[in-house]
């Protein structure tokens, strides 16, 4: 990637979370554990899925929102990571959610196109999708895909009081890596969905889409 400029190289995006260490890595949200977020996808669930719903989440990392759901009664949970470092970091955090769960490790763009159509009633994204190079937007039409019945954003679309940020169509975190932020309702809606719900938080906005 090459800085500030958002003109990051997908293949080295990729790398970067494949290898993370310290802040953002498997760990780090290890640690944090459940949280908000976690607490509104189990409200989601109650209202729109079964408790024997598959359920896939986006870049799952060391599982703390499936470990929620796992909790909740949600036992047929599915998830991918690009970082292989993150089932080890589940198994000693969250030993029950690894143990029943699947898992597959690499990138969603490779991933996705493997499910069958279909293959979850439900597919969530944690502040994942924002993370998509502009050339492989067309992963957002696999997401809809393999999704059966409902899709769930929770998303960084920027914190100015609508939740997005003018004119900024792309920053930086840490100088690191690129946050895209988007207009999610418009992404998939575009795409045939129907939101069904949206809920800003202080960090993220928390959407809902039934796919028709």
């Amino acid at each position: 990637m090459t800085g500030r400029d958002g003109d990051w190289n997908p293949d080295a995006n990729r790398r970067q979370w494949a290898e993370r260490e310290g802040a953002f890595s498997p760990e780090y949200y290890a640690e944090i554990g459940p949280n908000e977020v976690s607490e509104t996808l189990v409200d989601a669930l109650s209202y729109y899925a079964t408790a024997d719903a598959r359920i896939l989440e986006l870049g799952c990392s060391s599982g703390r929102h499936l470990e929620a759901l796992r909790q909740a009664g949600y036992e047929n949970l599915t998830g991918v990571d690009l970082n292989a470092d993150a089932l080890d970091v589940m198994a000693e955090y969250f030993p029950r959610t690894a143990e029943t769960g699947t898992f597959h490790i690499g990138a969603i763009e490779d991933l996705l196109p493997e499910f069958e159509t279909g293959a979850f009633e439900v597919v969530y994204s944690v502040e994942t999708l924002q993370h998509v190079h502009p050339e492989e937007t067309a992963v957002f039409e696999e997401v809809l895909r393999v999704t059966d019945d409902l899709l769930l954003t929770a998303e960084n679309e920027g914190n100015a009081p609508d939740r997005g940020r003018s004119g900024a169509e792309v920053s930086a975190v840490h100088d690191e890596f690129p946050l895209y932020h988007r207009d999610w309702k418009a992404v998939f809606t575009d795409l045939g969905a129907v939101q069904l719900f949206c809920e800003p938080t202080n960090r993220d906005t928390i959407r809902a889409f039934r796919v028709l």
